[in-house]
This record gives structure tokens, sequence and C-alpha cells, in this order.
């Protein structure tokens, strides 16, 4: 028997996948919750088997020159492993969004209106490195009652795999289709070619997680509507009326914590009206963790390791141990950085004065923007939802963290007793 093709391969996970969608789409809570539930189970008990596929991952890794900071996305250890576990419980304790009314009202002519939440259907995913995505995806999609074609990066293969397993164990278990969560077998670069511009008979959504190069692809191939961004660069603005203390804490933190994750600190303005007291402590701070700082002139200044900043630098998000530092001639000027060279991902500001604060807030149309806190927090996990699949820059239907209520739409329901429309 011919292998089937690499089209007539995906096709047919386009097709399980629907049927599966329709499954989910009326799946009651308990079962979903039982898969979810059973799935962290067996997340526990492959914890074994699911170092050894992340350690053959990260030698291949490491052998074939992966930064640092991917490496790190790409490493799985036993705390990991539980996080993964944990983040599957949390989705099932969260509230069924599917099925909600989300209003309701009655015409003059008596018949009542309904808006009603319902999953989005079939969800394409291409992510890299990380292999707990998978587990994340599955979970939310899952929950939301969204069948779900996964395509994990070459780098993680092993991982995702190994994870992809126990989630369908978990579907078995509660007797769901296991074409819900299914992962592309192959690595074959063309494989997301076709997922992107030849599966809209079957895939209603993509989203895509990983690079910057990654998800320009996605969005310049896709025939169906994306749901992402394009790149994290996110800064920090010390507001002249900031606690030193805290200052320092934070932007050690939003830099410092991972500085492989979207939600990093890249870029810090300092505000010219405290530099003489905090520009100094921050730089040093900065350096003696082991990042690189590129400043402006004020910045080189404060110390000769300090390498002088481009223009470039501040649209960079490093992904790595590397900061950009300027000082700025204060709130308006600071504004005025972020519009031009942000991403409008997350940007935050450290303040002690709440009109400074509530402008940051109101002005900045960033898709998170914070006040005397680390950048590190924009995650779904964080926000209480339990996981996420990314967080959305884009100005309609998702906005920042994606999780179980933005993988919902909605449709109307219109009940009568025989009415009709006059002509």
């Amino acid at each position: 028997m011919t292998e089937p093709t690499l089209q007539q391969a995906m096709d047919e996970l386009g097709r399980g996948a629907v049927e599966a969608a329709r499954t989910l789409a009326r799946a009651e809570r308990l079962q979903k919750d039982r898969a979810l539930l059973a799935a962290a189970a067996a997340i526990r008990e492959s914890t074994a088997g699911l170092l050894a596929a992340n350690g053959e991952d990260l030698a291949a890794a490491r052998a074939s020159g992966l930064g640092a900071a991917l490496l790190d996305r790409l490493l799985l250890d036993p705390a990991r492993i539980e996080a993964m576990a944990r983040g599957l419980e949390a989705v099932a304790a969260l509230a069924d969004p599917v099925g909600r009314v989300l209003a309701e009202w009655t015409r003059p002519n008596g018949l009542t209106i309904r808006r009603i939440s319902v999953p989005l259907g079939v969800i394409g995913i291409i992510y890299e490195s990380r292999p707990n995505v998978t587990a994340d995806a599955g979970a939310l999609c899952l929950k939301s009652g969204n069948a779900v074609i996964l395509r994990g990066g070459s780098e993680s293969a092993r991982s995702s795999a190994a994870i992809h397993r126990c989630l369908v164990a978990g579907l078995a278990a509660a007797g769901l289709p296991a074409a819900a969560v299914q992962l592309v077998p192959t690595q074959d670069r063309a494989a997301v070619g076709y997922l992107l511009a030849d599966m809209g008979r079957w895939v209603n959504v993509i989203v895509p997680r990983g690079g910057k190069g990654l998800i320009e692809r996605v969005r310049r191939e896709a025939r169906v509507p994306v749901i992402g961004h394009l790149d994290g660069n996110c800064h920090v603005y010390v507001d002249r009326a900031a606690d030193l203390a805290m200052a320092r804490a934070i932007v050690l933190n939003a830099k410092m914590r991972r500085t492989g994750i979207c939600g990093a600190a890249e870029t810090l303005l300092v505000d010219a009206g405290c530099a003489a007291t905090h520009l100094a402590p921050l730089v040093h701070d900065l350096l003696a963790a082991g990042c690189e700082v590129r400043g402006d002139a004020a910045t080189c200044a404060v110390d000769p390791r300090v390498r002088p900043a481009t223009e470039a630098d501040w649209y960079t998000e490093y992904l790595e141990a590397i900061i950009a530092v300027r000082v700025v001639g204060g709130f308006d000027e600071a504004i005025a950085h972020i519009a031009r060279y942000g991403s409008a991902h997350t940007d935050a500001i450290v303040t002690a004065d709440p009109a400074a604060a509530a402008r940051f807030l109101a002005e900045v149309d960033s898709a998170i923007v914070m006040h005397n806190t680390s950048t590190q927090f924009a995650d779904g996990g964080e926000f209480g939802m339990g996981a996420e699949i990314g967080i959305s820059t884009d100005r309609f239907h998702a906005r920042g963290p994606v999780g179980l209520e933005q993988l919902v739409s909605y449709k109307y329901q219109v009940l009568g007793s025989g009415q009709l429309r006059p002509g």
C-alpha cells in the first residue's frame, strides 16, 4: 500500500478535525473536564518519558547551534512538566465558555432574540520551540469546544509528540474523538504552507506562536483569519516620581526573569527628571545580572561597559540578555517613543504619581498596559485564564492573552410564535 501524499495526509487531518469539532460543540462540560484531568494525570505518569524525549530534542538542538534563549524555551524539567499538568487542571476548573447567553431581548412583535457563545470550529496552531504549547493549546481548544491541528517546531518534535500522546489518552478516557487534538505528523515545511493556504475548507482560524519570521510567514500566506502578534518590543518607563527600590526590582525582573518570552522588557526609558538618581543604579543592576546594555549618550556616560545604541536597537525584540536604554525628556517623550518604536504588545510605567499612571494606561495603545509591575506578567496564566495560546495585538475579536473567552464566537437564536415580516 502506497504512503499518502502530503496533501492527502493534511486533508485527512482536516476532515477528522471537522468531524471532531461537531462532537466537541455539543459535548457537556463534565466530559471535556474529564478529558483534561485524565490528560493531566497522563502527563505526570509520563514524566520520565517526557524528559527522555526532551533530552533528545535538546541534544539535537545544541548540535545544530540553537541559541541559549531558544534552548531555554525548548527545555522541559520536572517543574515545567508539573506546571503543564497543573495548567490542564486549571483549564478544567474554569467555567465553560460555550453555550452562554451573552444577551437576550424581545422585540415589539414578540420575537425573542438571543446571542449565544459558540466555538470557532477548527483552529490551526503553528508554534516553535516551546513543547508546553502542545498542552496549553490542546487544553484551551478542547475546553472551548474547538478541534485543533497542532504543528510544532522541528526542534521540539519528540517532546511535542510525547505530550500529544498524553492528550489523546485523556480524550480516550472521556470518550471524545482523538481527532479533537491532532498533531501534524511531519516536519516537512511544505505542511505549514499547505495548512496556511490550502485548508480553508477545514480550518477556521490560524494562531501562530513563535519568532518574527514564522509570524510574518503566517500573515503573508494564510488564507484564513489569523490571531497573533508580530513581536514583543516591550517597554518599561521609569517616571520621575518612581520609587527607586521598586523601579530597580521591576526593571530587573521585567528583563532578566526569562529573557526569551514575548513579555520580556526590551527597552528601558528613564525620565530625565530622575536620571541623576535612578539611571546609574538601574544600569548597574542590569550589567551585574549579565545583561548587555545598549544606550543613548546619557546612558553610555554611566558605565564604560554600555554600548552605544543604534536606531535599530529601539525597534528590536532581543529575546536574550540585551536591553536598550534611553533617557527621555518626560512623560510625553516616553509616550512618543513607545508609539514610534513599540509593537503594541506590553508596556509598563513605574511611578508613584497616580495622574501619570492614569495617563499612561489610557494613552499607550498596547494590548497590555501596566502600572508598577513587571511586564513578565503578560501571560494568560498570570491573568487567571488558566493558560493561553499566545498574545494578540490585533484590534478586533481578540486582544491580549488568547484564552478560553477569546476562542469562542457567537450566533443568534431567534424565537418566534408564527410572526411574519409584513410587506
